[in-house]
């Protein structure tokens, strides 16, 4: 896809006024604006959604190098509509070059960015920003697994829904990735005090350089202020470059250590003393769920996806569909001797039980206990109306577990659906072959 140079006119322009149309979108109000793009909330007729327009600015008085940059960054998010499916990444929907102008069609979020909480007056929760930067990194390392690597991780770029949801924007800079075999450096690409020191000296960059962004941002969120500060550009460089930044502990008391040691390792200015890996970077950040908790934090969509993570039972399933199971499951702690489920009673949910062990009874005969990672009432989810319970499970001691109703999952997506069944088939093969060696055993 070749874009063909616009040749708008400023804020003024008669293109982008309410009500005008973008191909088959309808603008509504412009809400935001960069230096090579405006970006405008519109109406889509034929998916009747919102949807966010973002229409690359050519300038006929530009210099050349800024005109293939900008050009670049539109072929790098075009390249992406229909390739980054993920729960926090903000979706492109759409791509289109016309022979005035060149935009890209995104999902529209209804929220503000990160930049709303990253001053020392108006931080979040740190459960929260835990929970922000944990989806992130389950969105970055996505991409990176797509060949994708971002390059201008920032509060700016980091959107809040008003439901509280986090979603990564703005993959324009990653169009060096895409055009690799183009040896030309363009400065400019990146936010100055999140560049990593690789991209300061026009390195060779890997998903590092996103790990240091990342652990800047998460620095900035739990601080309020980032970790280098200096009057110019030039001595904000050799600062990245030579000199460590206090640590977030020294800025924020009231930081627990793994926190302040998770900031610091991300944004090591060596890359291999840096975390190696997403996995590594999401595996350290999962232990501060724990000190949080020990603190009075709720349990958090974070730490529910990173238990499911762990979860036998769903082993295999993508984290599209385990950020579902997280939405629509109910969490519940239940104390020891519980009856969870009785026999003849009607019901329509099941359960996975997280921790903790039940007894499963039959006319008061034990027939099984089930252990973490098991489920439990699962038979309801394969019928059309809520039946009566053919067994007695009761708790062993303080259990968790997941409650879903049957009839949420039925109306989850195909993958949620297909992941379950499969969990399912599973339960089932084991519940037989362990029949089969009872009946060995008393014959």
């Amino acid at each position: 896809m070749t874009p063909v140079a616009a040749r708008t006119r400023g804020a003024g322009d008669s293109r982008f006024e309410p009500g005008a149309r973008l191909g088959k979108y309808s603008i509504i109000r412009e809400i935001g604006s960069g230096a090579t793009s405006r970006v405008f909330l519109a109406r889509d007729p034929f998916g009747d959604r919102e949807v966010a327009v973002k229409v690359f600015l050519f300038d006929r008085h530009v210099d050349p190098q800024t005109e293939r940059m900008t050009h670049k960054a539109f072929l790098a998010e075009a390249s992406l509509a229909g390739k980054l499916n993920h729960p926090h990444i903000v979706e492109i929907l759409d791509a289109v070059a016309e022979p005035d102008h060149s935009y890209v069609v995104m999902e529209y979020v209804s929220g503000p960015t990160l930049d709303a909480h990253a001053n020392v007056t108006s931080l979040l929760p740190l459960s929260k920003v835990v929970e922000i930067i944990f989806k992130c990194i389950r969105a970055l390392e996505y991409a990176f697994q797509h060949g994708v690597i971002h390059r201008d991780i920032k509060p700016a770029n980091i959107l809040l829904s008003i439901a509280g949801e986090t979603k990564v924007s703005d993959f324009g800079a990653s169009f060096q990735q895409h055009f690799a075999h183009d040896t030309t450096q363009i400065m400019g690409v990146g936010s100055p005090g999140y560049m990593s020191p690789e991209q300061i000296r026009l390195e060779t960059l890997t998903h590092q350089t996103d790990i240091y962004s990342l652990g800047v941002t998460m620095y900035r969120l739990l601080t309020g202020r980032l970790p280098f500060q200096a009057i110019t550009q030039e001595s904000l460089f050799y600062a990245i470059l030579n000199t460590d930044p206090p640590r977030p502990a020294t800025l924020r008391p009231d930081l627990p250590e793994v926190l302040d040691r998770i900031v610091m390792t991300a944004i090591r200015r060596d890359p291999m003393r840096r975390y190696g890996s997403w996995l590594e970077f999401g595996k350290d950040l999962s232990q501060a769920f724990g000190a949080l908790r020990m603190s009075g934090a709720s349990l958090s969509d974070s730490e529910k996806f990173n238990e499911l993570r762990q979860s036998p039972f769903l082993r295999g399933m993508g984290d599209v569909a385990l950020w579902e199971v997280v939405r629509i499951g109910m969490w519940r702690k239940i104390p020891a001797g519980t009856v969870i489920i009785r026999e003849g009673d009607q019901g329509e949910s099941f359960y996975l039980l997280i921790a903790g062990e039940v007894s499963v009874t039959l006319s008061g005969a034990e027939l099984n206990t089930i252990k973490p990672g098991g489920c439990f009432g699962e038979i309801l989810y394969f019928t059309d109306s809520i039946e009566r319970r053919t067994t007695t499970i009761t708790s062993r001691e303080e259990v968790t577990v997941i409650e879903i109703k049957a009839s949420a999952l039925r109306a989850a997506t195909d993958a949620c659906q297909v992941g379950f069944n499969k969990a399912f088939m599973s339960v089932l093969i084991e519940r037989l072959m362990q029949a089969n060696r009872r009946l060995a055993e008393r014959g």
